[in-house]
This record gives structure tokens, C-alpha cells and sequence, in this order.
């Protein structure tokens, strides 16, 4: 396609599309990153997390993407030689075991078949295994954004309790934060990982660590090397408003204006809104005559549907086809689901309108693309959001 009019369709799971109040807040002249004005911004962005996380505890901001945010969490709770407990719910999961792996710390790892979660039962079998308490933490990836599972948290935290265990529960929300419910707090999380670029409807660049007092206090014994990462520093300058570094000040405008907008909305509303589209989606995948990733309709993902397409059919053509022909960006498939799949992302900032359109590109370019179907799943998506107001 030599020139698309109209607007590019982006429907990866993230970056999500940035609304306009967003961009323009993000274009304001830049400040004294050292002055008053400044102070006042960091005060407010850092107490206005807090119940995005649903937590009473400190929220620290890096200049840096989620995989930064998941470094963070371990050198600042682990020494060299510790181990972690964590679950390959899929690819993003298998990316955090390399970066503990790579940190010199041991990872015990529970393998799934990247069509189900974390297994509540299999991380309480293994802690209750651990009589010497030799696992320091348990990482888990909340909404795996390869394949569109979601875990199930509240009930990891019952079997850890249930094993008697100590050890920390780290939780990465970097696609379900503000868009799929989470409570750091009730669930008893001890770290928790996020990123800007998805459900903050934000540009790339900012990631975050929420921290409970367990995990601080774990901090002070800590041995991993740690400077920009060190949760010490920044948490010293921020109760005075400020970063021990340069911030990315722009990010925290559009980050001010994201956190207003998701209060303007009303957090229920924005998770039902994420709920009632990933159900619509999966009733015109289902319409297709294909299948979702995803197995346990108690772990489907409200930010995301990963759609596995038939054993003959390549899903990165049929993405192409539908960038070609319609200018829409669907996510590919990763690692060991490369080229079976396809994601549609329906989170951030979106609507039935945004919805029909995608869902709508998909349809005409499975057709295009030769990937055998039903037509009507369009059709089936709209009918159940006509029936089904938020």
C-alpha cells in the first residue's frame, strides 16, 4: 500500500492508541526537572498511582520499559545464588526467567502448555515442598500478553499462604494494569511490575514498581548489585517530589492526564469496558470457526484475544494482508506460538466503534488471505454489544 488514507489501525497489545488529551499534555513545554513546579507534578502523579494499583504502598516510577521495571524487582529483593520460583505461562514469562537467570539467580521453574496460567495448586506444592525456604520470591506474570491468559492471583496468594511460606510474590501487571482488575493490596502482592505503554494508554518509557513493607524490608538485605534500579534512592527523592535522576518530564504530564482519565471513567467501569469487548471478540472468533489461545474461560484476558489460526495457515501472512489492504497492526505470535497466531489488542483507550472496525478488518482479510472460516463474526460481535451495555 504506496499511501492509506484515513487513520492507521494499531491493534497490538501495546503501545496502545494515545488519546488526544494524552499527546497534548505530553506537548507541553518541558520544566526544570530541579524546581518547584516540578515538585508539585512528581507529588501528584505519585500519590495519583496509588489507587490505580489499589494500593496504599509507595509506587516508584523509572525512565525505562517494563523490562526494566522487572530488573528492579529483583535486584533490589534478591542476592546471587537465591531462587525464584516462577511459571512459563508464555513468552513474556520465559523473558523475566532470563533476566533473573542472567542476574545470577536460580529460577525454579513450572512449565504450562501457554494455554493456561500460573497453577494455584502446582506453586502450592512446590512451596510446601521447600521446608528450607530456599525460594525467596514467586514471579508471575498476571495477563500474559503472548497468548491472552490471565492468572489467577487472589488464589497464588492462598496457596502460598495455605504452604506456610515466606516467600515474596512478585506479580507482573505490565499488560492488565487499568485494564484488568488488580488489587495489590487485598491480594497480598509484595512487588508489583508495570509499564506505560498499555493500559496507562501512554507512550513507551515509563515503568513502575509498587512495593509493600515486606519487600522493602527484604530490600535492606539484598545483595544483587543495584544504582539505577536502587528503590533507596528513589524513594528518598520522591517525598520531596523529585527523581535521584532526570525523569522523562513529558511522560509525566501525559501520565497526570491518563491518571484523570481513568478516575473520569471510574476504574469498574474501565475493567467492565475491557471485560465486555474481550467477550465480544471471542464470540467472533468463536463465529469464524476458530480458537482462541486462551482454555480456562476463568483466565480469558480482557486486554487481548490471541487467536490460533489452522495447522496449514501462517498468521504472520495473514497479518500482512491485512496491513496491506486495510492498514490495521495485529500483534504476531511469539516464541513457540510464532506464525500460529494472531493478537488483537482491545485495550487502553477503546471503544464498540474501535472494536467493529478491527474486528471487521480481520474478518475481510481472512477472507483475502484464503484462511478457511465462517463469515458472521462480525455480525456476532456487534449483536452482543448491542445486547450487552456496559
Amino acid at each position: 500500500m504506496d499511501f492509506a488514507s484515513g487513520r492507521h489501525f494499531l491493534q497490538i497489545p501495546g503501545p496502545t492508541n494515545i488519546p488526544d488529551r494524552i499527546l497534548r499534555a505530553i506537548g507541553r513545554p518541558i520544566i526544570d526537572h530541579r524546581g518547584p513546579g516540578f515538585a508539585s507534578l512528581g507529588h501528584e502523579v505519585l500519590a495519583g498511582l496509588r489507587p490505580i494499583f489499589k494500593t496504599e504502598q509507595p509506587v516508584i516510577i523509572y525512565p525505562a520499559s517494563g523490562s526494566g521495571a522487572w530488573e528492579a524487582a529483583l535486584v533490589n529483593t534478591m542476592s546471587p545464588g537465591d531462587k525464584v520460583l516462577m511459571c512459563e505461562t508464555g513468552h513474556f514469562a520465559v523473558l523475566w526467567q532470563q533476566i533473573a537467570h542472567r542476574l545470577g539467580i536460580d529460577t525454579d521453574i513450572i512449565e504450562t502448555d501457554w494455554r493456561h496460567g500460573a497453577d494455584p495448586t502446582a506453586i502450592g506444592e512446590a512451596l510446601t515442598r521447600d521446608a528450607a525456604h530456599e525460594i525467596k520470591g514467586v514471579c508471575i506474570v498476571h495477563n500474559e500478553t503472548s497468548t491472552g491468559v490471565v492468572s489467577r492471583i487472589a488464589e497464588i496468594r492462598r496457596a502460598i499462604d495455605a504452604a506456610g511460606h515466606p516467600a515474596l510474590l512478585m506479580v507482573d501487571t505490565i499488560s492488565s494494569l487499568a485494564s484488568i482488575d488488580y488489587r495489590m493490596d487485598e491480594w497480598g502482592v509484595d512487588v508489583t511490575v508495570a509499564g506505560s505503554q498499555k493500559g496507562l494508554m501512554l507512550p513507551p518509557g515509563l515503568s513502575f514498581n509498587a512495593v509493600s513493607d515486606k519487600a522493602l524490608a527484604a530490600s535492606k538485605d539484598a545483595k544483587l548489585p543495584q544504582s539505577y534500579w536502587s528503590w533507596d534512592d528513589m524513594l528518598a527523592a520522591n517525598r520531596s517530589g523529585f527523581f535521584p535522576y532526570t525523569p522523562a518530564t513529558n511522560l509525566l504530564y501525559g501520565l497526570r492526564e491518563a491518571i484523570a482519565m481513568l478516575n473520569e471513567e471510574g476504574l469498574d467501569n474501565v475493567f467492565a469496558r475491557h471485560c465486555r469487548h474481550g467477550a465480544a471478540t471471542r464470540l467472533a472468533v468463536d463465529s469464524w470457526g476458530l480458537e482462541v489461545v486462551c482454555k480456562n474461560p476463568d483466565e480469558f484476558s480482557g486486554s487481548l484475544t490471541a487467536v490460533l489460526l489452522p495447522p496449514e495457515q501462517s498468521a504472520d501472512r495473514l497479518r500482512e494482508v491485512i496491513l496491506d489492504r486495510f492498514n490495521m497492526s495485529l500483534g504476531t505470535g511469539l516464541g513457540r506460538l510464532a506464525d500460529k497466531v494472531f493478537r488483537i489488542g482491545h485495550l487502553g483507550s477503546f471503544n464498540d466503534l474501535m472494536l467493529a472496525g478491527t474486528l471487521s478488518g480481520v474478518e475481510m482479510g481472512l477472507a483475502l488471505a484464503g484462511v478457511p472460516h465462517q463469515p458472521g463474526g462480525v455480525q456476532a460481535a456487534l449483536a452482543y454489544l448491542a445486547r450487552n451495555r456496559q
